[in-house]
């Protein structure tokens, strides 16, 4: 590998566009937007794409998201 690379001559993906993808909105406790936005700042990565990445890991490994009861919150602990 390079020390370090050069991409003052490089140009955006042209095929990005072609990827499908959904616009769509989720309500966000605000202690769950603390935690990627925190992490965000600490990686250098923008907040939304650390969810997406979150949350096509979840899909790939068909983990299952534990219920809410009415009422209770529910804590996940890694």
């Amino acid at each position: 590998m390079k020390a370090e690379y050069d991409f003052s001559q490089s140009r955006p993906n042209p095929y990005i566009k072609d990827l499908p993808k959904q616009e769509v909105t989720l309500l966000l406790e605000e202690d769950t937007l603390h935690y990627f936005s925190t992490l965000s700042q600490q990686i250098g990565v923008p907040y939304q794409q650390l969810m997406t990445l979150y949350l096509q890991d979840c899909a790939r490994l068909q983990q299952a998201v534990p219920r809410q009861r009415k009422g209770r919150k529910t804590h996940v602990h890694a």
